[in-house]
């Protein structure tokens, strides 16, 4: 057992970081993931933890060195935010390319202009198709036990893919909760030392980051594309054992909440899966059948499940923190694509942009909502809500 401690998310990931020991940490701060890198340099300076700590002078670099690390054969980590994250977009694909198991938290946060520092999800949806397992988080407890298993699921020989552990800006990244930090011992016996032949070595060379023409160039593609879906067996496979070590789980891709007999659901991504469940406890209560599908990997999408949906519930509904524009939000593409039925409602709520409260009396409207479209009543499929923040409160 391991000791708990009142952490923000982003200290809660650091612990994460410094118990799987990874050999280089790449640093650059930008809000709001600067407290996470500022929590590594003090165990480094606590002798709290042992590794060599670069500080870069930019994001890109940032992953550079993180990847240089990797392709040496190191456990290594990197953090960033927003435009950090869109910066290091050209090395978001050499390292995942390479194959290279780096793995990052993205402390996600709106992306400029307007320049906003708080958190929504469209830093880390725009680099959906960066070739990275993307994971996300409900609380810090989860960030924590999300870092120690990414490294686990990336280095995974029949894996080795990169993975971005993506937790909400300010909404977790600086609020404070009770976690429960594991026991290194114990850690140690579920993340073994990295081991790989993907590396640089003088005695038995080989070229990493080559250039392919066009006649390989998609059997590397294919390749990568077979890996996801052997990661999605693992990601499951891994989140179970990590359950029976340390008394945590969080159902793998996907977690269902209240749907047994559910009517009209809400799907989310991230922290907003929280104050629905409080939501959906409070519905019930007064006999509404209503439901969580929370989304925890979105690469590999859970494309097997939401299919197998098709049929189960009148309606289907998902929270966006963002929005691809000229469309909808990108979740809901994801989604409906996978799910689509004739016999399924589905619906679009966009809101929380730009750091923007997501209170219960809104997830409560538009529980309302969702039983009046059940009804025959006709609402649009893709709206903005909570624009009149004012008017909701708790």
């Amino acid at each position: 057992m391991g000791k708990k401690a009142f952490l923000s998310a982003n200290e809660a990931a650091a612990h994460g970081v410094r118990l799987s020991r990874p050999h280089v940490v790449a640093a650059y701060p930008i809000t709001p993931q600067t407290t996470l890198v500022e929590k590594l340099a003090d165990f480094l300076a606590n002798g709290e933890a042992k590794f060599d700590y670069m500080m870069v002078e930019s994001e890109h670099s940032a992953l550079a060195a993180a990847h240089g690390a990797s392709m040496m054969g190191a456990r290594t980590f990197t953090a960033s935010s927003s435009q950090g994250l869109l910066y290091m977009c050209e090395m978001l694909s050499y390292v995942s390319g390479a194959r290279h198991p780096v793995v990052m938290v993205c402390t996600n946060r709106a992306t400029a202009n307007p320049w906003n520092i708080f958190g929504d999800q469209r830093d880390a949806l725009a680099m959906r198709d960066s070739g990275w397992i993307m994971l996300f988080v409900e609380s810090g407890q989860e960030a924590l036990d999300a870092v120690i298993q990414a490294y686990r699921l990336a280095e995974d020989p029949e894996v080795m893919i990169p993975v971005m552990v993506n937790l909400d800006g300010f909404t977790l990244s600086h609020t404070f909760d009770l976690v429960e930090i594991p026991d290194q011992t114990m850690v140690d016996k579920f993340l073994p030392p990295y081991k790989t032949t993907n590396c640089m070595n003088m005695d038995d060379p080989k070229i990493l980051c080559h250039s392919v023409g066009p006649d390989f160039h998609a059997e590397v593609r294919v390749l990568q594309q077979e890996a996801f879906e052997i990661s999605e067996r693992k990601i499951v496979e891994i989140d179970a054992e990590y359950g029976k070590m340390f008394g945590r789980s969080y159902s793998g891709l996907v977690e269902e909440y209240r749907t047994d007999d559910a009517e009209n659901v809400l799907v989310a991504l991230g922290s907003v899966a929280g104050t629905i469940r409080v939501c959906v406890d409070m519905l019930r209560e007064k006999g509404e059948k209503v439901g969580m599908i929370k989304v925890r990997s979105l690469r590999p999408f859970p494309k097997a499940y939401f299919a197998g949906l098709r049929g189960r519930f009148k309606n289907l509904s998902v929270i966006s923190r963002d929005i691809s524009f000229g469309y909808e939000g990108t979740l809901f593409t994801e989604v409906k694509a996978a799910t689509c039925c004739a016999r399924t409602i589905f619906s679009n709520y966009i809101c929380g942009l730009g750091g923007r409260d997501i209170p219960k009396s809104l997830i409560i409207d538009i529980f309302g909502e969702l039983k009046e479209r059940a009804a025959g009543k006709n609402i649009r499929e893709v709206q903005f809500v909570g624009l009149r923040w004012n008017y909701y409160g708790d």
